[in-house]
């Protein structure tokens, strides 16, 4: 499998009082990307643990992912904009989580069109938890104007943004992969595709309760079967045509093994010792996840019976 790991641009965007760094990374002709932190959010990475981009359309800039808040949205749209010398025509959001959704607070209030999968609407109601912990972690300045929206260009189907340099199209390649709202953002002319939370590189992914993972992995064989030419996940720095591989064979290992233990009856409580999963211990934050992941799946097989 062959991948590499971006090489970051070494020109560094600050202004004074920005709380925010960004580092760009050159994707295509008007296409570039940020990078956030392989860790969960914390006071030291202000919740920028997620994955952004700008994509020039001519006519305008998308942003992909609002981040964590209000501020970050604020100061990755000025960045954008200097670089691009073009306005901000529309955000993407991929999933409701909230380092993807409270940046959508500043494009809310700038009148700019929010999209995302309608299913984000049940996402965001089934899970107020989710919203909760980043209050924690900023401060009340650093928290300031952030506020949960619903994205106002919902969709059920797969829709277009034309533009006259770079068309995107906004997939949607199974009803529930991590998260029901999961979508993916395609750049047909550059064969780039920002695939969101359904895949992980350098960090290791978190399989919820909510995640299904028949349709987690058919996302990923769907991605595969696109040919891209680049693939950036929500959560990593590594990108390349393959970048999708390592979540769909963690993925594919995570399943075989749990459903192997399961019909032998062992205990969830004991589910750890019967499971082999060090080919992926390179991955960030493993420890602590592949028990969950595991426990999370042997659940769901429970229920299915």
């Amino acid at each position: 499998m062959k991948t590499f790991v971006l090489t970051l641009l070494s020109s560094l965007f600050v202004l004074a009082g920005n709380l925010y760094t960004f580092t760009p990374v050159k994707i295509a002709d008007g296409i570039e990307c940020v990078i956030g932190d392989f860790n969960p959010p914390s006071k030291a990475n202000k919740g920028f643990v997620n994955n952004a981009c700008a994509v020039d359309q001519g006519d305008g800039i998308v942003v992909v992912e609002g981040g964590p808040s209000y501020r970050f949205a604020k100061e990755y749209a000025a960045f954008v904009q200097q670089r691009m010398h073009k306005p901000i025509k529309a955000l993407v959001v991929t999933n409701y989580h909230d380092d993807r959704l409270f940046g959508a607070s500043y494009y809310r209030e700038k009148s700019i069109p929010i999209y995302a999968h309608r299913s984000i609407v049940d996402d965001i109601h089934k899970n107020p938890e989710k919203f909760e912990r980043l209050k924690h972690i900023l401060t009340p300045e650093e928290f300031a104007g952030t506020k949960l929206v619903v994205p106002d260009r919902l969709f059920d189907r797969n829709i277009t943004i034309p533009g006259k340099r770079h068309t995107l199209e906004l997939l949607k390649l199974s009803p529930v992969s991590e998260e029901a709202s999961d979508l993916v953002v395609w750049v047909p002319d550059a064969k780039f595709l920002f695939a969101g939370n359904i895949v992980f590189n350098n960090r290791m992914l978190n399989y919820t309760k909510n995640s299904n993972m028949k349709g987690w992995i058919q996302a990923l064989e769907k991605i595969a079967a696109m040919h891209p030419a680049i693939v950036l996940g929500g959560h990593g720095a590594t990108m390349g045509p393959d970048a999708y591989q390592t979540t769909l064979a963690y993925l594919k290992s995570l399943r075989k093994q749990v459903k192997k233990a399961y019909d032998n009856d062992v205990d969830n409580a004991e589910l750890m010792k019967h499971l082999d999963l060090k080919a992926f211990d390179k991955l960030g934050h493993s420890s602590q996840l592949n028990p969950h992941n595991a426990r999370n799946y042997y659940e769901q097989l429970e229920w299915e019976e």
